[in-house]
């Protein structure tokens, strides 16, 4: 049967973390491998409310056949809220998507060709590694310093002729580094000037906690990019619902690709969710969640500094879900995981998150999804495994 297969599914394998999430799903293990919100926040009382009235009120459309494009009242929501923070946004420029995951998969669709000199951050989100590598481009990767990523080996990728930037600028997954102004603006006139079409995937720029907001580097290129959003960290992942906005000759390719896909995002949950938005006060919803991971983070960094070896690295991000850690070099995350688990505590090993097989010594923490008492005593058991696998 193998032979049936198309050759590009030889080079892409299952979702590393997915499948950790298999290995994890059983309560005696305190996770901290996926990048799961915390669902105590889901706001389920609202949404109940939100979806007894959609069927009350619109049922037989909620259930009918709906535009591609997305439902006109939550494009226009999506719009008002991006004029909150400073962005001007026509409706007609969003288009709704299964997930921000899904924007990756059109956005392949549309722009790749096999050998497709692709740019991604080092290391890079696992998701949009694993949509891009179904259509076989050719990865070239930029390293990611403090304040965002080293602009040299940026431009130095652009010169060679790539055709596409995809980054994650806002407390960027895995890493949980965050662009400063400077390298935003940095980025965009290197797109601008070489030509390169910008993906700026922003699912967690709503999620600061600490520091000043900042504009996306979307705003600033000059030429057509493509940004792409998400309710799944500020309302609820389970609905599927993302989007991503651009200009007119962008937009319609990408309609034709996701008509080819789905036809449209689920229209009930397209009209539950712009039920609840119309109904709730989304930005204190957003600010409970805020409230929440900031304190989370801020008690497993104090955790951290208590029960790891001095001498394990990790990120401080202002915002987010996740930070980063490093041991010396020589020592494998993934045998460590294996310990972990065997100590019934889990994270994710970084390796998955570098193209070119490095980043062995490094790995992800989430911190958005376990209480206190289960940060303490889950970073306490794994601080324990790495004292003993750095000996």
């Amino acid at each position: 049967m193998s032979e049936k297969f198309a050759r590009r599914m030889g080079t892409v394998h299952r979702s590393f973390i997915r499948e950790i999430l298999k290995v994890t799903a059983h309560s005696e293990i305190i996770s901290f491998a996926g990048g799961l919100p915390n669902p105590e926040l889901f706001p389920v009382a609202a949404m109940d409310t939100a979806s007894h009235e959609v069927f009350s009120k619109i049922g037989s459309s909620a259930l009918q056949y709906s535009t591609t494009e997305g439902d006109a009242g939550l494009r226009a929501i999506i719009s008002q809220r991006y004029a909150k923070r400073g962005l001007t946004v026509d409706p007609d420029s969003i288009l709704v998507t299964t997930g921000s995951q899904q924007v990756l998969d059109i956005c392949a669709k549309v722009f790749l060709d096999k050998g497709d000199k692709v740019v991604i951050e080092s290391p890079g989100y696992l998701g949009a590694i694993q949509a891009f590598s179904l259509f076989e481009p050719e990865f070239v990767t930029v390293s990611l310093e403090d304040d965002g990523p080293n602009l040299e080996e940026l431009e130095a990728a652009f010169k060679a002729g790539a055709k596409c930037f995809y980054a994650v600028p806002n407390f960027q997954n895995p890493s949980g580094i965050s662009y400063s102004l400077e390298k935003r603006q940095a980025v965009a006139a290197l797109t601008d000037k070489y030509g390169v079409l910008f993906v700026e995937d922003d699912p967690y720029g709503e999620l600061r906690f600490m520091g000043e907001d900042l504009p996306t580097v979307y705003s600033f290129c000059k030429k057509p990019g493509i940004l792409c959003g998400s309710f799944s960290k500020i309302a609820a992942p389970g609905f599927r619902i993302g989007w991503v906005v651009t200009e007119k000759t962008i937009y319609d390719k990408l309609v034709i690709a996701k008509q080819a896909s789905d036809l449209h995002t689920s229209t009930v949950a397209q009209s539950i969710l712009r039920r609840y938005l119309e109904t709730n006060d989304i930005e204190s919803h957003v600010e409970l969640i805020k409230e929440r991971y900031g304190r989370q983070r801020e008690y497993m960094v104090e955790m951290i500094q208590k029960y790891f070896p001095s001498d394990v690295k990790i990120t401080k991000p202002e915002g987010g879900m996740f930070l980063w850690a490093t041991m010396p070099e020589g020592f494998s995350s993934m045998d460590l995981f294996d310990m972990a688990i065997e100590h019934k505590v889990a994270f994710v090993p970084g390796r998955p998150f570098y193209v070119d097989g490095s980043g062995e010594n490094t790995f992800r923490l989430n911190f958005s999804n376990s209480d206190e008492t289960r940060i303490k005593e889950g970073i306490k058991r794994l601080g324990q495994c790495i004292d003993s696998f750095l000996k």
